[in-house]
């Protein structure tokens, strides 16, 4: 591809600035909640964007969203690019947002190049990859992906008791949930461009990252049940204090992942709720959620087993009683060698180093990745500070993305 044009990269730019504007929070802050009302203007935005640069649009029913340049064989598996847009409170304007609008800016750049691709080329925008208002992640893509089954999809509630089906079809998704979930084969192959939200490819001073394996969490909901009391009247030795043996349990999980012999094993306790919360109160209650993630299953799988463990024997020792419950268990995900292998190929002929590495945090494709072939493409990540309103990729870490992106798009689509 010797005559490869000029990236738009100021009017990208722009785009993105455009789409952060669209935010239930002022500026510099970004919020955008699936099936909000800054959502449905963001949605609106880009196929706008869509329309403008003549690709077919199509919207399933839990509202993830497919922008279409035909290829000269329509009948063919199209070739897939894309990523998300809603945001976390108090988020950046880069995760998942470079992945939509650089995909589409790559498919521009081959439209002005006047490339004819022969598979068809996707954009997708999937619903809710972030986990916030129905406490499950990626959703729309497991949906598709069969990683999710449409009972569980029926079941699901935000925190104010309103359902998918309700907000779904409040947003104009009316489509019958069973309509989603797609074949083996719905993407001939499917490449996804993201921000790294790690600080690796910065410093190391390399243009991108060609992920070759995707980590995958096991998210589980511990509950600790001891006995309450007034802290100065109950002494230490007939305590059955639940914040201790909660504290017991979360060294626990950090010395399983510490010993597990990989450094891709990661473990996280991000939510402790004590009850009642005084300071004169001896704790009686406490609920953890944990996070542990690798991109080896059975390794990640022993550190639940040894949390499982711990569990019994504090139990058993401090006289609590200790439920589990897994919350998911996602398997990991290997990236397709022959995708990795135009993306290798594209950097190396867009002059771009680059590095293999493993993405830690997971994506949409991890579950695109269950119904077709799949990598991703990293670019760097400022202080690897991502979910935060100062996360950053420069203009030229952008547009080097996107270049060795649209190369591909044009070697898979060929």
């Amino acid at each position: 591809m010797t005559t490869f044009p000029d990236l738009s990269i100021e009017g990208l730019m722009a785009e993105l600035m455009a789409l952060a504007q669209i935010s239930e929070a002022d500026p510099p802050v970004v919020t955008r909640i699936v099936f909000s009302e800054a959502d449905m203007r963001a949605r609106s935005y880009l196929k706008e964007l869509c329309n403008a640069a003549g690709l077919s649009i199509r919207e399933d029913a839990i509202g993830n969203t497919f922008a279409r340049w035909d290829g000269a064989e329509p009948d063919l598996a199209p070739i897939g690019t894309g990523s998300h847009i809603d945001a976390i409170p108090n988020a950046g304007l880069y995760d998942g947002c470079v992945g939509v609008l650089g995909g589409l800016e790559a498919i521009r750049v081959l439209q002005r190049m006047g490339f004819k691709p022969r598979r068809s080329i996707e954009l997708v925008i999937f619903t809710s990859e972030e986990p916030t208002r129905f406490g499950i992640g990626c959703l729309g893509s497991r949906v598709m992906g069969n990683a999710l089954s449409i009972e569980k999809a029926h079941a699901l509630r935000d925190q104010e008791g309103h359902g998918l089906d309700e907000l779904r079809t409040q947003a104009g998704f009316t489509g019958p949930l069973e309509s989603v979930p797609a074949p083996f084969g719905r993407f001939h192959q499917f490449v996804e461009l993201h921000i790294e939200q790690g600080p690796y490819l910065e410093e190391e001073g390399l243009d991108v990252g060609l992920v070759t394996h995707i980590a995958a969490p096991a998210s589980q909901n511990i509950l600790i049940e001891g006995e309450g009391g007034h802290a100065g009247g109950k002494l230490m030795p007939g305590r059955k204090d639940a914040l201790a043996a909660a504290s017991e349990l979360i060294l626990a999980l950090e010395a399983a992942a510490r010993s597990s012999g990989a450094i891709d094993t990661v473990a996280t306790v991000g939510i402790c709720e004590v009850f009642p919360g005084a300071v004169n109160s001896i704790p009686s209650r406490v609920r953890l959620t944990t996070d542990v993630r690798d991109t080896d299953r059975a390794r990640r799988d022993g550190v639940l087993a040894a949390l499982e463990a711990a569990s019994k024997e504090v139990s058993a020792r401090r006289g609590v009683k200790v439920t589990t419950e897994i919350v998911n268990a996602d398997p990991p995900t290997i990236c397709d060698t022959a995708i990795l292998a135009a993306l290798e190929a594209s950097a190396i002929a867009a002059g771009k180093s680059y590095k293999k590495m493993v993405a830690r945090a997971y994506h949409d494709s991890s579950f695109v990745s269950c119904i077709a072939p799949t990598a991703m493409l990293f670019i760097p990540s400022r202080g690897g500070v991502s979910h935060r309103p100062d996360e950053y990729s420069s203009p030229q870490w952008i547009a080097n993305g996107v270049n060795v992106l649209a190369r591909t798009l044009a070697i898979l689509a060929k």
